[in-house]
């Protein structure tokens, strides 16, 4: 649900003037200005003064404010739980109990002018169907649309997003193409991410080259597109069969990048069973071994398993010591070994804050084998087999 005009809501603590309005100036006071009372669409204060109009709103009914996100709110009633997410002028809300899903919608309708049509899960054609033993999300509607919009709905089907035998570079000598298709395709192709992890590394690496893209990034991106043409029923599953426990999976392909040579970290934390977050980002410093590309991933895996443990205080969930698995010995060991000896002392600082969640028993690094890390999938193209084997693993399917 959102709410209409949502800046227009704010009130200004301060003093604000503006001029009047062009066709709208006082004759016989061309030169006086308007002293606002209420927001108004443009100012820098509007944002701020709509969020603490809400804020204030929701406090005065009895819901709390997360501790970590400010946007959320709770309500708890015995056992029973409410929750609403605020993004600007939308709220995504749910409860255990149906009746204080209506109650919050009759107290926000009373107060502002509601919609209760989804926006963002519209425009994204963001399907939702809850079965008995779980929930299957998916944007198959939206999926076909792409592949249609771009003229690739007769094109051959591929069986991975991406080669695994070609590199992409910024091929300087190629020929250029045009940028407003290739960033149509590109920007199109992010939304469909939300529900499609299994696309992220793929269109993140494509993305890379939207300031001079080539025939080669356009062919790659095409190809992103086929594969979505055979699999566009697809969509992500998350069971009820599953527990509270918090774990990621953290993974780095060193120096992928053909052209600067920096590695790609690449991540995902399940919640029991079901995958909850997932991240693809190219590295900011170059790696100069591939432990210490496994090691800067890892930083960034444990910087998300801290933020989501936080998250779930909020949602009443209590996380002990945090597992976080990665494939490389030499990267836990690091994580383990206080001393700075010659082949961890180049490291920038910043990363070596593992240490001290190691040390003090917030996180802990297990080693698990190539062959069963999930994170393969946000770091590097696969052949056809694995690139299957591991989608299926977090959750990628197709249901009829």
């Amino acid at each position: 649900m959102d709410v209409k005009s949502a800046f227009l809501n704010g009130f200004l603590p301060e003093e604000v003037f503006v001029e009047q309005p062009k066709g709208f100036v006082d004759a016989h006071h061309p030169n006086y200005v308007y002293r606002l009372k209420k927001a108004l669409y443009g100012l820098k204060q509007a944002p701020r003064a709509w969020y603490e109009r809400l804020t204030q709103f929701l406090v005065d009914n009895n819901y709390t404010r997360g501790s970590v996100d400010k946007t959320l709110f709770i309500k708890r009633d015995n056992d029973e739980l409410f929750i609403a997410q605020i993004y600007v002028d939308d709220i995504v809300f749910g409860s255990t109990n149906n009746t204080k899903v209506q109650q919050f919608v009759d107290v926000m309708s009373l107060e502002f002018e509601m919609s209760l049509v989804g926006e963002l899960s519209y425009f994204l054609g963001l399907q939702i169907r809850q079965m008995h033993d779980g929930i299957f999300i998916t944007q198959a509607k939206y999926a076909k649309n792409l592949v249609k919009k771009f003229g690739l709905e007769k094109a051959k089907h591929c069986d991975t997003p991406m080669s695994t035998t070609l590199k992409l570079s910024k091929d300087a000598s190629g020929k250029s193409v045009e940028q407003t298709l290739y960033r149509g395709m590109i920007g199109s192709l992010l939304y469909l991410t939300a529900s499609r992890p299994d696309i992220s590394f793929s269109v993140g690496v494509c993305a890379r080259y939207q300031a001079d893209p080539k025939e080669s990034h356009l062919s790659s991106v095409k190809r992103i597109i086929r594969y979505v043409n055979g699999t566009s029923n697809y969509g992500i599953w998350y069971s009820f069969d599953t527990n509270a426990s918090l774990v990621g999976f953290s993974d780095a392909d060193w120096a992928g990048n053909c052209d600067d040579r920096k590695s790609t970290s690449g991540g995902c934390f399940f919640l029991g069973n079901n995958l909850v977050s997932w991240f693809c980002k190219k590295q900011n410093s170059i790696s100069l071994s591939t432990a210490e590309a496994e090691y800067i991933a890892a930083g960034s895996g444990c910087t998300q398993l801290l933020w989501m443990k936080q998250m779930l205080v909020d949602y009443g969930f209590n996380q002990g010591t945090l597992t976080l698995f990665c494939d490389n010995m030499s990267a836990i060991n690091i994580s383990k070994n206080p001393v700075q000896h010659s082949r961890t002392k180049h490291i920038d600082i910043r990363h070596h804050f593992i240490r001290e969640l190691v040390e003090n028993k917030c996180i802990v690094l297990e080693h698990i084998g190539t062959n069963d890390q999930l994170a393969d999938l946000f770091t590097k193209p696969l052949d056809a087999t694995r690139f299957k084997t591991l989608s299926r693993s977090i959750g990628i399917c197709l249901v009829e």
